[in-house]
């Protein structure tokens, strides 16, 4: 292609992020015209001769994002569809065409297409995309040969590979990471402030536990509830038959405790064993 800027003359820091009518209007125009484009970076390419990823190395420039003027063939010589066959694989349309506007004027049309290897209708879905971008009606040149097998002098195409997939799978294998680390830190929570709570305990419990005597109401001391028993001079004697001892006590609820008076009476006896004194 003739005139306009190369690529190697372009200034430090230039990119080239057009918008679709300025792809069409300056770019695809021109090229279907044999104008010149304003920046001599878009190759010429027979696309559907390669895969998708032999193509970054037939351009240079381009680092995510890579586009080619190529031609379009037909697919049955009789037939408007164009032939998207590549080596291994098959470009295939995806969604509705898109029309494209210079002001009011209806310039051109935009194309998404999703590459597949293998063939149809069995291929195998990959990340990259085209889009394609092809004159309206009105702007292609009427230079067709009759019975001709090529469809298009000229489209142009933009390839890259999309990349949102494999975030949105190390997003989502970070995801049960965080949501089991937050379980288990509200675990603790909860089990912390469970701890905190007052204990309610059980006669059973307390009885077991020698607890009775420590919590009386007014702290006095009480012979016949004393149970608590000195490892060292007293112990069990397991012949020893237990003996009923009348204790009188009751319940009364503040704040989800138990607190025992003597004043209350009971009549439950509660059997133990004797005890003796081993020192004796």
């Amino acid at each position: 292609m003739e005139g306009g800027t190369t690529s190697s003359e372009l200034p430090p820091g230039f990119r080239f992020h057009p918008t679709d009518e300025e792809l069409i209007v300056y770019y695809l125009c021109n090229q279907a015209t044999s104008k010149p484009c304003p920046a001599s970076i878009i190759p010429e390419v027979d696309l559907y001769k390669f895969d998708p990823w032999e193509l970054p190395d037939k351009t240079e420039f381009g680092e995510n994002e890579w586009y080619f003027f190529t031609p379009r063939d037909r697919k049955y010589p009789n037939g408007v569809r164009p032939n998207r066959a590549t080596v291994s694989g098959y470009w295939k349309a995806t969604g509705t065409d898109k029309a494209i506007y210079s002001g009011s004027k209806h310039v051109g049309v935009k194309k998404s297409l999703v590459f597949y290897k293998g063939r149809p209708p069995k291929g195998a879905k990959t990340d990259w995309i085209m889009h394609e971008y092809r004159l309206a009606e009105s702007k292609i040149p009427s230079s067709r040969k009759i019975g001709s097998m090529r469809l298009d002098d000229w489209v142009l195409c933009r390839i890259y590979k999309k990349k949102s997939m494999v975030k949105a799978l190390e997003h989502k294998e970070a995801q049960p990471k965080v949501q089991i680390a937050n379980l288990a830190a509200a675990n603790q929570d909860v089990e912390q402030k469970m701890m905190n709570l007052p204990r309610t305990w059980s006669l059973a419990y307390l009885l077991d536990m020698n607890y009775l005597g420590p919590i009386l109401s007014d702290g006095s001391y009480c012979p016949t509830l004393d149970f608590q028993i000195n490892n060292a001079n007293i112990e069990f004697d397991p012949f020893v038959k237990s003996q009923p001892v009348e204790m009188n006590y009751n319940y009364e609820a503040d704040s989800g405790k138990y607190q025992v008076k003597q004043s209350s009476t009971i009549d439950q006896p509660i059997y133990v064993k004797q005890m003796y004194d081993l020192l004796g």
